[in-house]
């Protein structure tokens, strides 16, 4: 499992990665995978020789269950505290929201949180637009709704790396939009990528990608903007 950047390790599974960074304090988890993602989790440590540092916090992007479903496993097995995006929160409860196309995933979680066993949590910290953590010299959060209401993405300034969660996906050298089924608004979610862009990162890191450096997943995603630009400027 590659270190993509340094201080940040990079979890992957089939169609799914996460992420976990390092400071002086020890190790932060950025959402906590789904099927399988304890074992790979505990893989990934071992082979990059981070097992015995304590894994201090859990950090959630959103509230669909791939991102989820291990979040109160590792907190308990880790003792470590968990932060999520307030606006979020009938997720973790095991009680989401869903209309539109997006109900498809609604019935999908559904069997889901039966199936895979899920326990719901409470966040220890509830996160709002801006919000900073007390992660290496400071990681802001950043409300990037559209895929769900409560979506953020997560800024590390220093680095300049932008932790997208599912924003987009980033697969054979190309950037697309989530599918309709999986996004509470898609047309906000075509907003939240103008403000990611809009902080210019020098790198962004997404939960369903490729691997390839935070470098060239941005480059993937301008390339989908521009797009998305050319293709509103057609409808005119």
């Amino acid at each position: 499992m590659p270190i993509v950047h340094p201080g940040i390790l990079e979890v992957r599974a089939p169609g799914h990665n996460f992420f976990v960074l390092q400071d002086d304090q020890g190790l932060y988890v950025i959402d906590g995978g789904f099927i399988g993602g304890w074992r790979l989790l505990q893989g990934a440590l071992r082979r990059e020789g981070w097992q015995n540092k304590p894994v201090r916090g859990i950090v959630v992007t959103h509230g669909h269950l791939d991102h989820i479903l291990n979040v109160a496993h590792l907190a308990k097995a880790y003792g470590a505290w968990i932060a999520a995006p307030r606006l979020d929160a009938d997720h973790y409860a095991g009680r989401p929201k869903y209309s539109g196309n997006s109900r498809v995933t609604g019935w999908l979680e559904a069997v889901g949180r039966v199936m895979l066993a899920y326990h719901k949590f409470e966040p220890d910290r509830w996160l709002d637009d801006r919000d900073r953590l007390d992660i290496s010299s400071g990681i802001q959060a950043i409300h990037l709704p559209g895929h769900t209401a409560g979506h953020m993405g997560f800024w590390w300034e220093e680095q300049g790396i932008l932790f997208t969660g599912d924003l987009f996906v980033s697969y054979r050298d190309q950037a697309r939009l989530p599918l309709d089924i999986f996004n509470n608004d898609s047309q906000q979610n075509v907003r939240s990528i103008e403000t990611a862009l809009a902080m210019n990162p020098r790198g962004v890191l997404p939960s369903h990608g490729s691997l390839a450096t935070p470098e060239e997943h941005l480059r993937r995603l301008e390339r989908l903007h521009e797009r998305i630009v050319l293709s509103r400027s057609g409808d005119h």
